[in-house]
């Protein structure tokens, strides 16, 4: 299978023409080709170009309204309400950031929630901009459920990632980045599996049964590994209360799956917390983020969270980013149809 090597811009018109083209408003486009791009840049593949032609296949069955009007509104001083009116996570999530900024800035720390919305696709993706912000951001999205409690067989939450994003020295600029979802990996993964006819990796995934599998279409049928065991699914049930209990999106358990066309808009939420450091540790706060990153550097050989994605980013900027012919082929269809 061949590849070509494509530019951030147009990859990102690809898409934005891909969704409109599938009936998403122009908004909504411009939200969702930016992070999808971002995805491609970050190098996180499962959750780029490969996610366009699932999107356009969801504003056409319903899952996702094409044409809906998120609506955000302070239902305290420092509490923000955004309904996503069943269309993309990402401008319901746009619309709503600004106004956590400005109430974390003037209360110090403010919480958003946003319901009846959809897959968020990258949760750092969504942090980082708090943090660019000078603000520390706390990020957690629920999924359809498929994660079973330890000893049982029937999923009960999503895979329910949560993330941290930490501000650097200088304007714009992130010194941390934790993004990691409750199980062993992100489910996207095992579908990726799929697509390529691949087995999964051995510790991935149980069958209906609570067996052990490798066959990516029994994990489907089945429930992925929480991270940890126990504490991975613990993680995870954090974020359910947060994003789908405190935020009235609907749990896992209600959520149609986020792939296929079976059931309606999957309802989903999520919830963030943006702290500001000038009402906590003030001037002391960037002297200990920076002494906690050199602990970790001055030993060879590991990775400091965030790291990896800054440097696919420094490197596919410059040298495009690789994306398969078939990919580009079937979304480049899309925008035709």
């Amino acid at each position: 299978m061949g590849q070509r090597i494509c530019s951030p811009e147009e990859l990102e018109g690809l898409a934005r023409d891909a969704l409109t083209a599938s009936g998403a408003s122009r908004d909504a486009a411009d939200s969702l080709a930016r992070a999808v791009v971002a995805a491609e840049l970050d190098g996180i593949a499962s959750h780029g170009l490969a996610y366009i032609p699932t999107y356009c296949e969801h504003l056409r069955c319903g899952k996702v309204r094409p044409l809906a009007e998120p609506r955000a509104q302070a239902t305290a001083a420092s509490a923000i309400l955004v309904d996503a009116d069943h269309g993309f996570a990402h401008p319901a999530i746009d619309k709503g950031l600004p106004l956590l900024m400005e109430a974390a800035r003037s209360h110090g720390v403010a919480g958003m929630a946003v319901r009846r919305s959809y897959n968020c696709g990258v949760l750092g993706y969504h942090t980082e901009q708090l943090a660019a912000a000078g603000l520390v951001g706390l990020g957690f999205t629920n999924a359809p459920a498929s994660i079973a409690p330890l000893g049982g067989t029937r999923p009960v939450i999503g895979t329910n990632p949560f993330s941290l994003a930490v501000p650097g020295e200088h304007p714009g600029e992130i010194a941390l980045l934790i993004d990691q979802s409750a199980s062993v990996v992100a489910k996207s993964e095992v579908m990726a599996h799929k697509r390529r006819g691949q087995p999964l990796p051995a510790g991935w995934a149980l069958d209906a049964s609570g067996q052990p599998t490798t066959d990516p279409d029994a994990a489907l049928a089945g429930s992925m590994m929480p991270a940890g065991g126990y504490k991975g699914f613990g993680s995870g049930l954090m974020t359910e209360v947060l994003a789908a209990v405190l935020a009235g999106g609907a749990l896992g358990t209600q959520a149609s799956p986020f792939s296929g066309t079976q059931g309606g808009p999957p309802g989903t939420g999520q919830f963030f917390l943006a702290m500001d450091p000038d009402s906590f540790s003030g001037s002391a706060f960037q002297p200990a983020v920076q002494g906690l990153i050199a602990a970790m550097d001055e030993q060879p050989g590991v990775r400091v969270p965030g790291r990896r994605r800054r440097d696919n980013r420094l490197r596919l900027r410059q040298a495009g980013i690789p994306v398969a012919s078939e990919l580009l082929d079937r979304v480049q269809s899309l925008v035709r149809t």
